[in-house]
């Protein structure tokens, strides 16, 4: 029978890696730990550790991507995994097969992990309870829901940075209704005791609910991120937005781009994060982007280790029963 918890096996342990909402602490804390031991990995003669010889990773992204495709390809590989990169354009759904059918093919050929970005939210949910019980699933965003490993990427570098969680004043700032990112965001770092965390943004972006999920709620920039220890940037997710939600990317940059003089309210050693991809002159400068206190290419640099840990993890599960 299998667990309750659609990401956990009857053990307790992680099985697919679907959202962080309902992971207990301990397994984030896990994964973050073992992102430690491979951090260093590409500073080794040989970049490359055997935990997943043998297996078959499988990228499906439906939508388009260059960080987290390209960071779970080089973790795939540097865990000695077979990778396999399905072009979705050219696959057979682009001729009506169904996603289920895409999967049962692909499982028929030996497939041990699916990596999957969609743009519906829970397509990742429907092909974990599909797949036979030996198959793992890592959702690698799928719609407004959820981006689990960008959450956990961002804690890691939080925590590189700054140590203790309890400590912390964290602002998220922009589109939070739309952004996937965002709601990972704040399920990591609430369950990671964060002490304040923040929603920054104007009105028609804040989704309902927030000051449920534990965050303040501000509409004023320079508001939302005085005194702050870590700003995380997001970009306007237009692709997603229906209606005019905003004057006009110039007037959103004029009240809501993190510039030098806005950012110089947070603490003077505050670090500056963002998801990508950025959107330079909308919602950050490229002053602060390529400042000294962006970290925002490190981000990029933990999120290979991060991803190691998870797919290293998932792989070591037993079978769900």
């Amino acid at each position: 029978m299998r667990s309750r918890h659609p990401q956990l096996n009857v053990h307790g342990e992680l099985h697919h890696l679907l959202s962080i909402e309902g992971l207990p602490r301990a397994i984030i804390e896990r994964i973050l730990t073992t992102a430690d031991s491979f951090i260093n990995v590409a500073e080794r003669e040989v970049k490359s550790v055997p935990l997943l010889r043998g297996r078959s990773v499988f990228n499906l992204f439906f939508e388009p991507s260059t960080r987290t495709r390209t960071t779970f390809e080089i973790a795939a590989r540097r865990l000695s995994a077979d990778v396999f990169n399905l072009d979705i354009a050219r696959s057979s759904t682009s001729k009506g097969e169904s996603l289920l059918d895409t999967i049962d093919n692909l499982t028929a050929m030996q497939a041990d992990t699916f990596v999957v970005r969609h743009a519906a939210s829970g397509a990742p949910y429907l092909i974990a309870r599909h797949v036979a019980p030996h198959v793992h699933v890592v959702n690698a965003g799928d719609g407004r829901h959820a981006h689990p490993t960008q959450g956990l990427l961002d804690a890691y570098t939080i925590r590189h940075y700054k140590k203790d969680f309890s400590n912390l004043t964290v602002a998220i700032v922009g589109d939070i209704l739309h952004s996937r990112v965002a709601r990972s965001d704040i399920h990591v770092l609430k369950t990671l005791g964060v002490a304040e965390l923040r929603a920054v943004g104007p009105l028609t972006l804040l989704p309902a609910g927030l000051e449920q999920l534990g965050c303040r709620v501000f509409t004023k920039l320079e508001e939302g991120i005085r005194g702050a220890d870590v700003i995380i940037a997001l970009r306007l997710q237009n692709e997603r937005m229906r209606g005019a939600l905003l004057p006009s990317a110039k007037e959103y940059f004029r009240n809501y781009g993190l510039t030098p003089e806005k950012l110089a309210l947070a603490k003077p050693d505050a670090i500056v994060m963002h998801p990508g991809p950025m959107n330079r002159g909308v919602e950050i400068d490229s002053h602060v982007a390529d400042g000294g206190q962006s970290v925002i290419l490190p981000q990029v640099t933990f999120g290979i280790a991060v991803r190691m840990a998870v797919l290293a993890i998932v792989a070591s599960s037993p079978r769900m029963q």
